[in-house]
């Protein structure tokens, strides 16, 4: 048994078809399915339930995939811990970030990253906020940048900054002309929301109930630029987090914005890695790269401004 079969047993694990395991571990896939095999017979067990349709992991390979991403993760944290006391700038750094914050803010701290940093390569992976803790979990991310607040022990934070939100309405909608607004205004709104798994959505719920507002039954959004469409279409209102209004983001004048006072709702935004990771010094000065936001760039809009629409930023990038 070695690091390689471990590799080769997570890949099945994780795609459940030899075909895409293989191409995942960048091996053939004769080669792969010959070294599971060598694996079940060292070990005197079956691991997987091998069908013409579909790959299964057995009870104990279930177990022995979890074992084996400790020990792969481990040791990966150890060759990190290598490359930190050499040159942590020159690696590469994987870095998640959910949906709602990603497109709007990377225009602004990318290049600042790769100012700082010139030599990093930095690996960029999109996705909802549940999926990005269980990738910094098995160590398939270094760090991701999302809203707090996140219950793992396991987990270190840098706050990051405060990020507040405005109202989108219609630019015929009763509401349009008021300067400003207090959470009661909004008692009786039926809110446009994203769909589950977005934490966007579990952050205007919450506000939906301080406020005696409601869901807009029988919608779910898949992104912010669903919401947006459907604000200037006139279907309803939604809540917009701050960046997602700024530019670069071109204005619509179908939309306006008004803000919430005295105090505005917000979502509270952190960098996260693992308490046990080698990186560590390393993730604190990306935090304060990320910290580091343009003047002005989380201030509110004036009364009744535009909107933006938004520009699409893909799912996975490499940059650096």
């Amino acid at each position: 048994m070695n690091l390689r079969d471990l590799r080769y047993l997570i890949a099945l694990a994780d795609h459940r078809h030899f075909g895409r395991a293989a191409e995942a571990a960048h091996v053939s896939q004769p080669t792969l399915s010959t070294q599971i095999r060598k694996l079940e017979e060292e070990l005197g067990i079956a691991l997987f339930e091998r069908s013409p349709r579909n790959v299964l992991l057995t009870e104990a390979g279930e177990r022995i995939v979890a074992r084996a991403r400790t020990v792969v993760r481990e040791t990966d944290e150890i060759k990190a811990l290598a490359r930190s006391y050499r040159d942590p700038e020159s690696g590469t750094i994987r870095l998640g970030i959910f949906p709602t914050l990603g497109p709007y803010l990377l225009p602004h701290v990318v290049p600042r990253l790769r100012a700082r940093f010139s030599r990093l390569e930095l690996l960029l992976v999109e996705d909802k906020t549940q999926r990005l803790v269980d990738m910094l979990r098995d160590g398939t991310l270094d760090c991701a940048v999302l809203a707090q607040p996140i219950h793992d022990d396991g987990l270190h934070d840098e706050f990051l900054f405060e990020e507040p939100f405005v109202l989108a309405v219609p630019s015929d909608h009763p509401l349009r002309q008021r300067r400003h607004l207090t959470l009661d205004d909004l008692g009786g709104e039926s809110l446009l929301l994203l769909e589950e798994g977005h934490c966007l959505r579990d952050q205007a719920l919450e506000v939906c109930h301080l406020a005696g507002a409601s869901e807009r039954a029988g919608f779910r959004a898949t992104s912010l630029e669903t919401l947006r469409q459907m604000v200037a279409a006139h279907v309803g209102v939604t809540l917009l987090p701050v960046l997602a209004i700024k530019p670069p983001i071109a204005a619509s004048p179908d939309i306006r914005l008004l803000n919430i006072e005295p105090a505005p709702p917000s979502r509270r935004i952190a960098l996260y890695w693992r308490r046990s990771s080698a990186l560590t010094d390393f993730l604190s000065a990306i935090a304060e790269v990320l910290r580091d936001l343009p003047v002005g760039l989380l201030t509110p809009p004036p009364a009744a401004a535009p909107i933006a629409r938004a520009r699409a930023v893909g799912r996975v990038g490499k940059l650096g």
